[in-house]
């Protein structure tokens, strides 16, 4: 079950996929868009048993020079809307008392980053709350982790050319998507006595 505000790319991610799949349009900054898509995929597919929440928008700057209403804005969609993604994946999967959720977090949630304060502060508050929440979820049965990548090349960091991300991860500063999705593969195959609370994915050569 796929979930994004944009019906075209959701799209073309399913005609990629070789499985069975479904997408459903949705906000998360919308307090009732995650509650339909939970909804969707039980009907689809059965009870839900992982939720990859990887909802996040960017923005660097100084500080005073970032608008207020685009502040309130990454607040709504990296903090808010994770939270409501794991507050409807937890309510989904207590009756049967098993599950893994996945929190894409960064590598600006560990250090505060000068040129991105914003969204670091964004990310911080997400790790705070991730580790809060699988400590109450403790004899649950549920899992909760986090991924937290350094310089990815998406349109998070503007869009780029293959070209460009190909010199990039030649020089091991950089990382694929796919990087990044192995990573999340590898913490929800691990056995259930196993919880891979933070992992931190890098290029190579990435410095901070």
């Amino acid at each position: 079950m796929l979930t994004a505000r944009s019906v075209g790319r959701l799209q073309s991610v399913m005609a990629e996929l070789p499985g069975p799949s479904r997408a459903v349009t949705a906000d998360v900054t919308d307090p009732d868009g995650i509650g339909s898509v939970m909804e969707a995929a039980a009907k689809e597919f059965g009870p839900v048993d992982i939720v990859v929440a990887n909802a996040g928008v960017y923005m660097a700057n100084k500080f005073w020079l970032n608008n207020p209403a685009d502040i309130e804005s990454l607040i709504s969609t990296n903090v808010t809307g994770v939270m409501r993604t794991v507050h409807a994946a937890i309510t989904a999967m207590l009756p049967r008392s098993v599950g893994d959720i996945i929190v894409t977090n960064s590598v600006s949630g560990y250090q505060s980053i000068h040129w991105e304060p914003v969204y670091s502060a964004s990310k911080h508050a997400l790790r705070a709350f991730v580790e809060g929440v699988r400590r109450q979820l403790v004899g649950t049965g549920i899992r909760l982790g986090t991924i937290a990548p350094g310089v990815v090349h998406t349109e998070l960091w503007s869009a780029v050319d293959q070209t460009t991300i190909d010199d990039q991860i030649g020089k091991t500063t950089g990382i694929r998507p796919e990087d990044v999705a192995e990573a999340v593969v590898f913490m929800l195959t691990r056995p259930r006595h196993v919880t891979i609370r933070d992992l931190v994915v890098l290029p190579s050569d990435q410095a901070i």
